[in-house]
């Protein structure tokens, strides 16, 4: 993995600026220089600026910085994670307005396979979850010790009963031919939001609770590194969720790769 802080290789410094873990972020994939959903994940991080900052970002800038982190590395298939934080950021004066840097980590392309994963429900509601923060360590601290438990993964469940999202991915339930997405406090994933406006009108967005899992026959799960199905929650077996995600990985080919260059 290969750091730019706001255009340039970044330096000791610019490392420990990010060190008071306070900022946002959002990871995604290039293939042929282009990616699926960018103005998502432009808009993803404007929002977590103002949010987080209450400042300004530029996306055109921020693109050309992708952009140029690519050239610099010679890469045209890449994965790229976009970190926003300050340098100058003092978290005794929390309000100080604070001008925002840009962190570009460059890695290699990831492209998760289609393997039907295992899930345990877990009570856990992610803080300030509309915002992809940098505070990390609850989403993988659960995704360890469900592995330790023989599963796969952890799906979070509110305190109110309601599923919301897994630990660093969205899921949809479908329920004969109708696609159903959890109306619950989570991260919107712009793979989510890709497969939400490709789908079509069968599809619904309302709350789905823990108990309610029991009356599904399939599930996915989806984030920008790939889409997979479910086969099993809680012990639970979902025999349709092969068929669900080859129908949604359909959808997906269907989106436009948008070109990091302007």
């Amino acid at each position: 993995m290969t750091l730019y802080c706001n255009g340039r290789p970044a330096s000791a410094d610019d490392l420990a600026g990010a060190l008071t873990n306070y900022g946002h972020f959002t990871s995604l994939q290039v293939r042929n220089g282009a990616v699926q959903g960018l103005d998502l994940h432009l808009q993803r991080l404007l929002e977590g600026t103002v949010a987080l900052f209450g400042t300004a970002l530029e996306p055109l800038q921020v693109r050309a910085w992708m952009h140029d982190a690519l050239q610099a590395e010679g890469a045209v298939d890449a994965s790229l994670r976009v970190t926003v934080f300050s340098r100058q950021f003092d978290f005794r004066r929390p309000l100080q307005p604070v001008a925002v840097d840009v962190l570009v980590a460059v890695a290699p392309a990831v492209d998760l396979p289609a393997i039907a994963r295992r899930l345990r429900t877990v009570r856990y509601q992610r803080e300030l979850p509309q915002v992809k923060h940098v505070g990390t360590f609850a989403l993988f601290q659960h995704r360890r010790e469900a592995l330790l438990a023989g599963v796969d993964d952890a799906l979070f469940v509110g305190d109110d009963g309601l599923v919301s999202e897994g630990t660093t991915w969205n899921i949809a339930f479908a329920s004969g031919d109708t696609l159903i997405w959890p109306q619950a406090p989570a991260l919107r994933g712009t793979h989510e939001r890709l497969l939400q406006a490709g789908w079509g009108s069968d599809q619904q967005v309302r709350p789905v609770a823990l108990a309610d899992l029991a009356g599904f026959d399939a599930a996915i799960a989806c984030n920008a590194a790939g889409l997979w199905p479910i086969a099993v929650i809680d012990g639970g077996v979902l025999a349709n969720s092969a068929a669900l995600c080859a129908k949604a990985r359909q959808v997906l080919a269907a989106v436009p790769w948008q070109p990091l260059v302007a």
